[in-house]
């Protein structure tokens, strides 16, 4: 990918989803009585806002392309976060719901971190830079809460 303006629109699209799905988890967890998890996976949900709101105010002035659903060419042909997340329910236990989280976590890093490595456009690298780079720390912070529910 070497449009700007195109990269946003799927950004938008990604992290809008993701936010939809947290949101479905902290639900999830609030039904399950996981208070913990349901506000983390809320948090979540607000970081991925803050995502969206970031990638809307990148594209400022530029006018992003109207993409429908099914003209996004997506890796494994699902946005990112949200492949596998069909069986988001309430008989979800904790670990189940945060590796579900952590899976598409590193499939939102791995898109973003992949187009930063190989756009030639250097303004997109920056910015798929700094999106690979915050899904990272999310990454990691699934991690420690998965390692602390396992132990």
């Amino acid at each position: 990918m070497n449009d700007v303006e195109r990269f946003l629109a799927y950004a938008v699209t990604l992290e809008r989803e993701a936010a939809r799905r947290y949101e479905e988890l902290a639900a999830a967890m609030g039904t399950e009585g996981q208070r913990e998890l349901k506000t983390f996976f809320a948090r979540m949900a607000h970081y991925s806002r803050l995502h969206l709101a970031q990638a809307n105010a990148r594209a400022g002035f530029r006018e992003l392309p109207d993409i429908a659903p099914h003209e996004f060419e997506w890796p494994d042909g699902h946005s990112p976060e949200t492949a596998g997340w069909a069986g988001v329910d309430a008989q979800m236990d904790s670990l189940a719901a945060l590796q579900l989280a952590l899976d598409g976590e590193r499939r939102g890093h791995a898109y973003y971190a992949a187009i930063a490595a190989t756009t030639t456009d250097l303004e997109l690298r920056a910015i798929a830079g700094e999106f690979a780079a915050e899904e990272a720390e999310h990454v990691a912070e699934l991690q420690r809460l998965i390692a602390a529910c396992a132990a």
